[in-house]
């Protein structure tokens, strides 16, 4: 079963107050292309242990945004560029593009 982003923890967190949900996800929107633009150079430069770094800041947007899976492939990603091992990059980077894209429609 496929995971899909979507805002029930952010809905659940905010108990109906709407000010503090459309902060959260300007926050989101916000930070998330610049946490993977920085993700992306690390790679770039084979700077894994940065990366890494970058990788543990967005996998909590993940748990935030329902993809408890891809949060979990986030936490193995993260040991592995600790590790020298970027094994996982092509699987973190389309739940990235899945998160970039639900984002874009919120």
């Amino acid at each position: 079963m496929k995971e899909t982003p979507n805002l029930k923890y952010l809905d659940d967190l905010a108990e109906g107050d709407e000010v503090f949900r459309q902060k959260f996800i300007a926050i989101l929107k916000v930070e998330f292309p610049m946490e993977r633009e920085e993700y992306q150079q690390s790679i770039s430069g084979k700077l894994y242990r940065e990366a890494s770094e970058h990788v543990h800041k967005i996998k909590h947007k993940l748990n935030v945004l329902g993809l408890h899976n891809a949060y979990t492939l986030a936490v193995q990603y993260e040991n592995q560029l600790r590790k020298g091992d970027n094994l996982l990059e092509k699987e973190f980077l389309s739940v990235m593009d899945k998160v970039e894209a639900y984002l874009k429609t919120i």
